[in-house]
């Protein structure tokens, strides 16, 4: 028999505890052409905090969404920006619905951040490679969260923990993301 447990159901949290984490070998990541060292990651870092609340807003406020149709998603979004980076403008959307629902979520999300950005510095600041790289970290992220379960939401639990909810509160620090 399969439930699915809200994520805050103190069962599911209490299982997570005594979960053995998959063993993930870092040169077997995708993309691996993609460097994103921690100095990227800290230059870049109100686009990552923007890009992984994106990620959890779109993967928790999408029904039936999971860690593997996160994961297609931020494949075809970084197909998609390998295009943008060649001077092509094609578009990969997944067929399944609910990783092409996430990647319409995350891609309004990015323009959103560019737009603001703009808005505020006058400039874009933020370059389609910069996004290529979070997008790269992130889709390695999830690969070393996801508990390799079907309907598994162990990733999204982790980005629920890591950008909690600040609408008010825009400067708030979380904690270190880079994955060791």
């Amino acid at each position: 028999m399969t439930l699915d447990c809200p994520l805050d159901c103190e069962y599911l949290r209490l299982a997570r505890q005594h979960e053995r984490p998959i063993p993930v070998n870092p040169d077997e990541f995708p993309n691996q052409d993609i460097r994103v060292t921690e100095t990227f990651l800290r230059d870049h870092e109100p686009l990552l905090v923007a890009m992984g609340r994106a990620v959890m807003h779109a993967g928790l406020g999408t029904p039936g969404a999971v860690d593997s149709d996160v994961r297609e998603a931020l494949a075809a979004l970084i197909r998609t920006q390998r295009t943008l980076d060649s001077g092509l403008y094609y578009e990969t959307r997944p067929e399944n619905t609910v990783a092409a629902e996430l990647c319409r979520r995350i891609q309004e999300a990015v323009a959103e951040f560019r737009r603001l950005e703009n808005e505020k510095m006058q400039i874009t600041k933020t370059r389609d490679t910069d996004v290529l790289g979070v997008l790269a970290f992130l889709q390695r992220l999830e690969i070393d969260r996801n508990n390799g379960r079907k309907r598994g939401r162990a990733f999204l639990d982790f980005l629920r923990g890591q950008f909690p909810d600040t609408a008010n509160q825009p400067d708030q620090r979380t904690g270190s993301l880079i994955v060791t």
